[in-house]
């Protein structure tokens, strides 16, 4: 399939491996870099590249459907708290695409998954149809069990049993994806800050170590949009804040160059799995 892909692309290494991935399978990639927030690295794996403000959609959409893409992939963090400092206004202006959306939708309900799925509708009205993101990377998901020669300690496996339906749970109520244990003992919940942002704080609270972060896809994840993800990153301040154990939702995390990634963590000294559970709680 050589048509071209869209690709609106927030922060990270995510965008990279799906313009690598897609160029790859010989489909060409036209991108809409969100302004403020997408790797300059972008522009050399795409065959379009544009910045575009992050509440400018009309903008975005004129780029694609001008280069012909009828399918998209939209992935990459733009940060909320970003959302929420007092130059916000100048920063992020909005257009009179995103102005109508956000008064007869948003209004009402602006958490994530709202906003995303407002998102997607916007675009299927110009034609062009958001796929599941992880297509042309799924050899980058997290798999079953674990996943680096570093096992668990029996310790860390009872901290995975005690806080996976936690962490469940604070996904449910739209709370944050991720959550710091140790002995039974939840000690960090991620909320608007970022899951990077919560592993310090992790890390300050629990000096002895060893604690074990928990990271879970959202109760009403959508494929096409909304996929965690971990990379070299994550790893390096799991260390420095003394974590010994990273677990992840199996087939729902990006675990970004993942060979690389897991190398690390084995270096690091963090055990990292990947967990999932049947329809009567057991692994």
């Amino acid at each position: 399939m050589n048509e071209p892909l869209g690709l609106i692309a927030g922060e990270g290494a995510f965008p990279l491996l799906v313009a690598r991935g897609a160029r790859a399978a010989g489909r060409p990639v036209i991108c809409a870099a969100l302004s403020g927030s997408a790797s300059p690295l972008l522009q050399a794996e795409c065959d379009r590249f544009k910045w575009v403000g992050v509440l400018r959609m009309g903008q975005w959409m004129r780029l694609l459907a001008r280069h012909g893409c009828r399918e998209a992939v939209m992935v990459g963090r733009v940060r909320k708290s970003r959302m929420y400092n007092r130059l916000r206004y100048f920063q992020y202006v909005p257009d009179w695409r995103t102005i109508k959306l956000y008064f007869t939708v948003l209004r009402r309900d602006k958490r994530d998954h709202a906003v995303l799925e407002a998102v997607a509708g916007e675009l299927a009205r110009e034609g062009i149809t958001l796929i599941d993101s992880t297509r042309y990377c799924a050899d980058h998901l997290s798999t079953p069990g674990v996943m680096t020669r570093r096992q668990p300690t029996p310790a860390q496996w009872e901290d995975i049993r005690f806080g996976w339906e936690l962490c469940r749970t604070i996904g449910r109520l739209d709370i944050g994806q991720a959550l710091a244990v140790i002995d039974k003992d939840v000690i960090a919940v991620e909320a608007v800050e970022g899951t990077n942002a919560m592993i310090e704080r992790a890390g300050r609270y629990c000096r002895s170590g060893k604690w074990t972060l928990i990271k879970v896809a959202n109760a009403k994840q959508d494929m096409r949009m909304d996929v965690p993800t971990v990379g070299d990153t994550t790893i390096e301040k799991l260390a420095t804040a003394g974590a010994g154990c990273l677990v992840l939702e199996v087939g729902k995390t990006i675990i970004l160059e993942k060979p690389k990634v897991l190398e690390l963590a084995d270096k690091r000294g963090i055990a990292v799995v990947g967990w999932q559970q049947d329809e009567t709680g057991l692994t």
